[in-house]
């Protein structure tokens, strides 16, 4: 199976978190800096080469109607752009409550605050990958 890096995309951070290579389960793995632009595209790349060309995920952020706000539009375009300039498959999954999701993760797990902010956008990414991975193994998916 193919590995998957799931991202979770953020104004000044985008957590990433990857999966086995067997596709059972997510690590979070890496927080990457949103900009520059062309240095975040960069560490993106080194990270695919590394992982020999996975698939991307990206986080969708939606509101809480359900549409699809101003975020959405950006991780879309972003999806697009690394599609066009990297050359990789891309898919979205819905990122709704990640980030509340992943600070529960860490506080039950005694994290303290100071060191949360440092983990909690790839803990993000993982529970976004893990949501994924559910689906891929259940045929239940939730977002587009």
């Amino acid at each position: 199976m193919k590995r998957i890096l799931a991202l979770d995309v953020g104004e000044k951070r985008v957590g990433v978190a990857v999966s086995d290579p067997l596709g059972y389960s997510a690590q979070p793995l890496t927080v990457l800096a949103r900009k520059p632009h062309g240095e975040f595209m960069k560490a993106l790349e080194k990270l695919a080469v590394e992982y020999e060309n996975p698939l991307i995920l990206l986080g969708l952020p939606r509101r809480t109607t359900g549409e699809k706000g101003p975020e959405a539009q950006r991780v879309l375009a972003l999806a697009s752009e690394i599609k066009a300039k990297l050359g990789l498959e891309c898919d979205t999954w819905d990122e709704w409550l990640t980030t509340v999701s992943a600070e529960r993760v860490l506080i039950e797990g005694g994290v303290r605050r100071a060191d949360r902010r440092q983990v909690v956008d790839k803990t993000a990414a993982a529970i976004i990958l893990d949501g994924y991975l559910n689906y891929l193994a259940h045929g239940k998916k939730n977002a587009e």
